[in-house]
């Protein structure tokens, strides 16, 4: 590992917003301020966004800057990354948004019925071979559904074809209520000063030429159930695992 790396690792340590629960800890003990992050973290009553996969957590600050009247936590597996905007919120004393760094199969264990008014899927990779893994599958849909506030909100913005077709299929099949869909976000005349933050890889796929697409739908009671497609595959590949690398360091 990097000294880079280690320095960032090192700093979020300090970062006072951010959470940091090992494994051990979480599955012998449990998270003690599940239910209380009004009350605890955050210390007022106003509603809660998510964003998984926040990477560098500019949607997450950026987000948090336009809304105050919300609190914003971004979520991601690598705190290399989550480091950008966990010091960039935390030096501009920032007071509605923090980091969570976990697996989002795990966010059940951190968040109580009803604490969550919106969710934020911000650029996923597609896993275009497992559908399990999608962030938008049935099965995650069910993990977000148990800590949503009632007809909670599921944004995803994404460069990805697959994802997005995908995606519609699943709101299709489950008959889930939308209120926006377009396959080409910055050609719809949809971008407003929410769609219009750019994170890092959201700009490095628009110099590529991809167009961006965007869904907001509601999750609601009942059974959900896969659909039984398989979109064709996106015909680029992503940034690859050394690219990561570089810009984590």
């Amino acid at each position: 590992m990097g000294k880079n790396k280690l320095s960032k690792f090192a700093e979020m340590e300090t970062f006072e917003h951010v959470v940091q629960v090992p494994f051990r800890v979480l599955s012998e003990e449990g998270f003690d301020m599940k239910g209380l992050w009004n009350e605890r973290f955050f210390k007022n009553e106003n509603p809660i966004v998510l964003e998984l996969g926040c990477g560098k957590g500019e949607y997450t600050v950026g987000l948090a800057r336009r809304f105050p009247e919300f609190n914003f936590i971004g979520i991601d597996i690598k705190g290399s990354r989550m480091w950008k905007g966990a010091k960039e919120s935390w030096e501009d004393q920032m007071k509605n948004v923090g980091f969570l760094r976990t697996n989002i199969e795990l966010l059940n264990a951190f968040f109580a019925p009803e604490e969550i008014a919106e969710i934020w899927i911000t650029f996923p990779d597609p896993q275009m071979k497992k559908v399990r893994k999608r962030l938008t599958s049935t099965r995650f849909m069910k993990s977000y559904r148990s800590f949503l506030k009632p007809g909670g909100i599921v944004h995803l913005k994404t460069d990805s074809n697959f994802m997005y077709q995908y995606t519609r299929a699943m709101i299709e099949e489950n008959h889930l209520p939308v209120d926006v869909d377009t396959d080409d976000l910055y050609q719809s005349g949809l971008a407003n000063e929410i769609l219009e933050i750019r994170t890092f890889y959201e700009q490095q796929w628009l110099d590529r030429g991809k167009t961006i697409k965007y869904l907001r739908f509601h999750l609601r009671e009942g059974e959900l159930k896969e659909p039984d497609v398989e979109p064709e595959p996106d015909d680029y590949r992503s940034f690859g695992r050394n690219k990561r690398r570089q810009d984590d360091d």
